[in-house]
């Protein structure tokens, strides 16, 4: 008599929806029969990337399937797909929370600019309005460039940054002359300079000096080859004092600073110095004005108080008859002359 046939049914299902349940029946399966014989079964050529769980508790590979206490006959395995990636590749770990994400990208990080264009832009554009250079152009005692229009206007205006305080009026600008590049014009359409003897580039490559005396721009090379006290270009004399390096580095800017403070100082100086003298010197009728006012104090009263009448004798000149000087400012002696409103008359026995 043959013996009935053992039968094991288990269902699978999938991790998608959308895919239906499997219900697997098995008679007289082998005991030796594993996870990875159904995944083959199942999905031919990716058992890989299928992982089977029950209870949703992982299992593995080598799991046998009937000789199993765990899978018990009518159980459910759960097919899940595994995920490429899993950390390490950009994805998301799970650590990161939202707020992290909103971070992240609500600050937008500075773009980096080009230490080429920042030093070009020192060159070719204004300091004050960050236009094209253009005549008239002027520097100040530190070495940067200005449109004048620009920095008049600032002046007046009274809205200069504080980085340029020490601006006060035009006394603080020099003006100078560029010279342009024939024919040739910046990308956005600016004229260029260059040396007028060496024909240097005025683009920060090289280091240039203005002269205060006559405000003409050399570049440091020419002035190094040719030796001169005179200008190069209309000749005119100048001292080291009267070089002013253009757009120089820290230290020729500090060196520069400490310059302007000592010029201040010794004009504030002198300032004082001509108000003192001004103040000590007497002007030519004030030595006259001082001794009439010492007369009239000596006429008031001597020194214990006691009041004195002024006579005119009293300022005589040396040489002077005392009764014909008396008579000048008032009558010494009566006399029979008779006085009208008008005039004195004759004395009496003569009219």
């Amino acid at each position: 008599m043959k013996s009935e046939a053992q039968i094991h049914q288990i269902f699978v299902r999938f991790g998608d929806p959308q895919i239906p349940t499997r219900s697997m029946i098995f008679r007289n399966p082998s005991t030796n029969f594993t996870l990875r014989h159904l995944k083959s079964s199942l999905f031919p050529g990716a058992p890989e990337s299928i992982f089977f769980t029950l209870n949703g508790k992982p299992l593995s590979d080598a799991t046998p399937l009937f000789a199993n206490s765990r899978i018990a006959p009518f159980s459910t395995l759960t097919a899940n797909f595994r995920l490429c990636g899993g950390g390490g590749d950009g994805g998301a770990t799970g650590a990161e929370s939202r707020d992290c994400y909103l971070n992240m990208y609500a600050v937008k990080k500075p773009d980096k600019a080009d230490p080429n264009e920042l030093r070009l832009s020192k060159w070719v554009n204004c300091s004050l309005s960050n236009e094209p250079l253009r005549h008239p152009v002027v520097i100040d005692k530190l070495g940067n460039l200005f449109n004048k229009e620009a920095l008049v206007e600032g002046l007046l205006s009274k809205n200069l940054p504080k980085e340029f305080g020490y601006i006060k009026g035009l006394k603080d600008m020099i003006p100078v002359e560029l010279v342009q590049i024939p024919g040739v014009r910046g990308g956005d359409g600016a004229v260029k300079f260059q040396c007028p003897i060496s024909g240097l580039e005025f683009n920060g490559n090289y280091k240039f000096f203005a002269m205060k005396s006559c405000g003409h721009v050399l570049s440091a090379k020419s002035l190094k080859e040719v030796k001169s006290s005179a200008c190069l270009v209309c000749l005119k004399e100048f001292t080291e004092n009267d070089k002013i390096v253009i757009n120089g580095s820290e230290d020729e800017v500090t060196a520069l600073w400490e310059k302007m403070k000592e010029e201040k100082a010794k004009k504030d100086i002198g300032k004082k110095s001509k108000k003192l003298s001004n103040a000590n010197e007497e002007k030519p009728g004030q030595l006259a004005d001082n001794g009439k006012k010492r007369r009239i104090e000596s006429a008031k009263g001597d020194s214990n108080g006691v009041s004195k009448k002024f006579k005119a004798t009293d300022t005589m000149p040396a040489n002077a008859t005392k009764a014909v000087y008396e008579s000048i400012f008032t009558s010494a002696k009566k006399s029979n002359f008779k006085e009208t409103y008008s005039c004195r008359s004759l004395p009496l026995g003569r009219n």
